[in-house]
């Protein structure tokens, strides 16, 4: 049975589903985001503290993207507002019918989402994809230790899950998934899932959180993300201008964000660069030595986008606690998931290799973004879309999968 809830509807919900979502002591986050046109929430709190991270998921609460009506335009099909899986495969160029057998993307967010499994089921046969469920091998969830002590549920990281787990499945329908629940937000239960992650094999592993940069990022960066061989995305901000941590570790995809809207191009589609999209110089993460860009000595963020703007959003389903079934959600906590999914269409890293070059190799097999802005940085290409490398965008948005080869 599919619900469809209107964007208007879930507008009252908006601030009792945050508040829900914020630790004790903390005020949960409801203020408006760059988004021109829809009005969104933050699914998360914001961090309490030095160490904690907040998922990167904004909700629509009210108005109509212009990506309403995208998936029923292409499909001559019914189907819920927002981009579906047709349409960011054709936006991106993604051989999505063919690619990932047998590749597993991990997803990494904090707290359980109990009804997981059974949302994952009614987006992809709204969508008309294969059943992912655990009882067929393909869906698997995990505490951040590997075992099944899950974590007490949250709305909020819900939401993000539903988020990461229907955007894989739309770039990636053969991809199996793996879900790792961290006990808290705190870098250290996050960090340890991510290793788990790796250890129960997933070459792909998508991280749709961040917080401040801290003198510990070094520490961090050895302990949780140096995995050669390993594609770790993640997400780089929803706050416009400036820098969060993990996107600025050396060893990860920094995944910013864009506005993807149908055009009358060649193409068919066209990203800017959004407002809300995380970019910027790192204050503590060395230069990895394949980017090149000479306006930061230190790591930029980030290498590449995806569509993020909750105005041209993406289609969800979570019904656990104040989720409200079909829902449009934006920030990059969508593109992270997609751009890990791309890493799995490609096919399995080689040894020892530091995925988060490969763009860097192959930057004439992306879709350049060359307009839009998310701050104020001098006019600099840090927070400003251009011609090859930008910010905001890193070296463009995926034109198959060439760019995440290697």
């Amino acid at each position: 049975m599919r619900r469809t809830v209107s964007l208007t509807a879930v507008a009252t919900l908006a601030t009792a589903a945050l508040a829900l979502a914020a630790p004790v002591g903390q005020a949960a986050q409801a203020t408006a985001s760059p988004s021109h046109g829809v009005t969104v929430a933050h699914a998360c709190a914001a961090p309490a503290k030095k160490g904690e991270m907040a998922c990167h998921a904004l909700e629509v609460t009210a108005g109509t993207p212009k990506s309403a009506h995208a998936e029923s335009d292409l499909t001559a099909a019914a189907a819920p507002s927002g981009y579906g899986p047709a349409s960011l495969q054709a936006a991106y160029n993604l051989p999505s019918a063919t690619g990932g057998s047998g590749q597993t993307v991990a997803i990494v967010d904090a707290y359980d989402d109990p009804n997981a499994e059974a949302d994952l089921a009614v987006y992809r046969s709204q969508y008309g994809l294969s059943a992912c469920t655990t009882a067929n091998g393909c869906f698997k969830k995990v505490d951040q230790n590997g075992g099944t002590k899950y974590p007490r549920g949250n709305s909020g990281w819900a939401e993000e899950i539903s988020l990461d787990l229907d955007m894989v499945s739309a770039a990636c329908p053969n991809c199996k998934i793996l879900l790792v629940e961290a006990s808290s937000a705190t870098m250290t239960n996050l960090g340890t899932a991510v290793n788990t992650a790796v250890n129960l094999g997933a070459k792909f592993v998508s991280n749709s959180y961040g917080g401040s940069e801290s003198s510990s990022d070094a520490t961090y960066d050895s302990s949780y993300f140096n995995h050669p061989g390993v594609a770790i995305t993640v997400s780089s901000g929803d706050n416009g201008y400036g820098v969060e941590y993990p996107a600025a570790s050396k060893y990860v995809t920094a995944v910013g964000g864009t506005s993807l809207k149908t055009a009358s191009n060649t193409r068919g589609w066209t990203d800017t660069v959004w407002s809300g999209a995380g970019s910027g110089c790192s204050s503590y993460d060395a230069k990895p030595s394949w980017q090149k860009d000479t306006g930061c000595a230190n790591r930029t963020v980030a290498d590449v986008s995806a569509v993020a703007d909750p105005n041209t959003g993406v289609a969800v389903y979570d019904t656990y606690s104040q989720g409200t079934g079909w829902m449009v959600f934006g920030g990059t906590s969508a593109s992270s998931p997609l751009i890990a999914a791309t890493y799995a269409l490609g096919g399995t890293p080689s040894a020892g290799s530091y995925p988060a070059s490969f763009p860097y190799a192959h930057t004439s097999a992306l879709y350049d973004v060359t307009s839009g802005s998310n701050g104020s940085c001098g006019g600099s290409y840090l927070c400003t879309g251009t011609t090859g490398y930008d910010g905001p965008s890193g070296l463009g948005v995926p034109n198959g999968t060439t760019a995440f080869t290697g």
